[in-house]
């Protein structure tokens, strides 16, 4: 059967590293915060809009704290997963694995099963809405005391059935050593999550390979510095890692200096299974068009691109076959013979 390729833009697509709160856009979190009698340092919309105009990784900082101070209630919760479907499914997404940050609010006082059902009420209404399917992936932080760290996991666990599906490793990779969250996601796998820490963006391959071996890594979130390592693109290939790439976020947070310069071209090359990605679309500006045709300039296909999604996704087998069905509908070939295929 001859394999038709869908235009890129209505191509499906899997986004497997969006940190949800940094996709709530200005107007958005103008209105929340009206709702919940937060004072924002703006007096209007257009300063709020203004005030998102991302200057350095402080500023982001910022941002975020505001964004994350303007969250109180499930239904706040809810709403940005809906939000950010609604926003994706635009875009062509098919799939989403969302990250959100427990610790943010736990240091509110924010009661973590208000926190939990609303995040995951989100992906009931997000899919009767949308018809996207979300799982998510909330992140705990080097930066957080260990104690909370590990309540995090302990209520991410009881969620597991609601659509808890994994648990990352956010904040700076240099603020504390990947050995002290080993016995964090052991738990963690234990309890039937998988381990999606970020590695390999502000710091250097080696990171990458601490998250396999000391956090048994399902996929790395970044990882794009694995080229550093000459032998670490094979072993990844032979492992079936799959890497989230983020090239507008990396741009950003100026840990590359130029988008031409962005190491995705050299992964896709190298036959290293990558997602693109937006990661805080909104403090960012970007959107998973914008990092699709960053990644089709750069190489990658969007078959490549869809494929990588289902080998990466930690979703479960359901959702494995749900999305090779998509995916071979899209390019006009058998189920059968899709598998979980990454090549270009």
């Amino acid at each position: 059967m001859t394999s038709v390729t869908p235009a890129a833009d209505l191509a499906p697509k899997i986004e497997l590293h969006v940190h949800l709160e940094g996709s709530v856009r200005p107007a958005t979190l103008f209105e929340l915060a009206a709702k919940n009698g937060v004072t924002l340092p703006v007096a209007s919309l257009e300063e709020l809009e203004s005030f998102y105009n991302f200057t350095d990784f402080n500023h982001f900082i910022d941002v975020w704290n505001v964004t994350t101070d303007v969250l109180f209630q499930p239904e706040d919760f809810r709403r940005v997963v809906v939000d950010y479907a609604r926003e994706a499914a635009g875009y062509g997404a098919v799939y989403l694995e969302g990250i959100f940050s427990p610790g943010q609010y736990y240091v509110r006082g924010i009661d973590p099963d208000a926190l939990f059902t609303g995040f995951t009420d989100g992906i009931q209404e997000a899919y009767e809405e949308t018809g996207v399917l979300v799982r998510l992936t909330p992140d705990v932080d080097r930066n957080r005391p260990a104690e909370l760290s590990e309540q995090i996991v302990r209520d991410a666990v009881r969620y597991r059935d609601r659509g808890i599906v994994g648990i990352g490793l956010g904040g700076r990779e240099r603020a504390a050593p990947t050995s002290k969250f080993t016995n964090m996601f052991r738990v963690a796998r234990d309890g039937g999550l998988a381990s999606v820490p970020h590695a390999g963006e502000d710091d250097g391959a080696h990171s990458i390979r601490e998250a396999i071996d000391l956090l048994g890594a399902d996929r790395i979130r970044h990882g794009f510095r694995a080229l550093e390592d000459p032998t670490l693109p094979t072993e990844l290939i032979e492992r079936g890692i799959v890497l989230d790439v983020c090239p507008t976020s990396n741009l950003r947070t100026r840990v590359i200096t130029d988008i031409a310069d962005h190491p995705i071209a050299g992964l896709v090359s190298a036959g290293v299974p990558v997602t693109v990605n937006t990661d805080d679309p909104a403090m960012f500006g970007t959107d998973l068009g914008r990092e699709h045709d960053i990644a089709l300039a750069a190489g990658a296909s969007a078959r490549g691109l869809y494929y990588a999604g289902v080998l990466g996704q930690v979703g479960g087998p359901e959702i494995t076959e749900r999305l090779r069905q998509i995916g071979a509908a899209a390019w006009s070939e058998s189920p059968a013979r899709v598998g979980v295929e990454v090549t270009r």
